[in-house]
């Protein structure tokens, strides 16, 4: 199993360079049954990365391009008239997926916005009174810019709460950038790449993240981390029990893609900063916080036990 993940980590490192840390925490948010949002500036390789991760997991692939015109009934599916049936037939959204690409999710209104929650919650969508499951595994992988830039919608809470991890790219170090200017496209790379595992395998796996063992003193960790979050004035509101689950689970994953049946407090905080980022905003400017810098924070505040 873990040459199998070796395998993914390093194909799709073969296609985002320089970016294998970022690789893993996606590969782990999977792993956890959770969704990725992965927010920086246009044209670091954020939308290649969902490409990538897809073909390397052999995955069904559909792309939503979030637009200021999108309708919900262009994420979910609508019913249209058969005149051989004479009734009416539902033609699926492209949300009936297992890997969904929300690509610049917060170019879209809020309406637009909110057909992704029951999804990603529920696993299902609700459209003209009926129930419709997703297929399995349903991993939604959103990309954003930085609210900064014009033309954009800012998530509200309740929606970036469904996202276990937020991760940023950034710009790749010198190395890296040399090797992609002299190397091949990369949209000829994807079309090469092969499935390194099928959907039973990776089924597998996440129930196997769930059997990861935690001790009562892990647990101490997390639970104190979620209260310092709590009790400390820096941030509008601490940490939300799904939060916590949130982390517990994202450490689980780490913990197995290092071939280890228990976690330790390094799974919790290799993933901390992708948990928590998203989900804390800091008091005075009310700005999201920064994840690395407030997962630091954390580290250094809140002891082992």
């Amino acid at each position: 199993m873990n040459d199998q993940i070796h395998k993914i980590v390093t194909q799709v490192g073969g296609i985002i360079l320089g970016k294998e840390r970022q690789i893993r925490l996606a590969l782990a948010c999977l792993l956890a049954r959770g969704h990725l949002l992965i927010e920086d500036l246009p044209g670091v390789g954020k939308t290649t990365l969902a490409h990538a991760l897809a073909a390397s997991l052999g995955l069904g692939f559909q792309r939503i391009q979030f637009t200021s015109d999108l309708l919900p009934a262009d994420i979910l599916g609508v019913s249209i008239y058969d005149r051989d049936s004479g009734g009416f037939k539902f033609h699926p959204g492209p949300i009936f997926a297992q890997v969904v690409l929300a690509d610049e999710v917060n170019r879209a209104t809020p309406k637009a916005q909110s057909a992704l929650l029951e999804a990603m919650e529920e696993h299902q969508v609700t459209t003209e009174g009926e129930t419709r499951r997703l297929p399995q595994p349903f991993f939604v992988i959103a990309t954003q810019n930085p609210s900064h830039l014009v033309g954009t919608f800012p998530l509200p809470e309740s929606q970036l709460d469904r996202f276990l991890m937020r991760i940023e790219l950034g710009y790749p170090d010198n190395e890296a950038e040399r090797a992609l200017l002299q190397g091949q496209d990369r949209r000829d790379l994807l079309e090469e790449l092969k499935p390194c595992m099928d959907v039973p395998t990776l089924s597998q796996l996440q129930h196997q993240a769930t059997q990861v063992y935690t001790s009562g003193a892990l647990l101490d960790y997390v639970q104190a981390l979620v209260g310092f979050t709590r009790r400390c004035p820096d941030y509008v509101n601490g940490l939300s029990p799904r939060a916590a689950l949130a982390l517990l689970h994202a450490a689980r994953a780490w913990a197995l893609m290092d071939g280890r049946g228990h976690v330790v407090p390094e799974d919790v905080q290799a993933v901390l900063p992708g948990v928590v980022g998203h989900r804390l905003a800091t008091t005075g400017e009310v700005t999201r916080a920064n994840g690395v810098d407030v997962a630091g924070d954390l580290i250094r505040q809140v002891a082992i036990p």
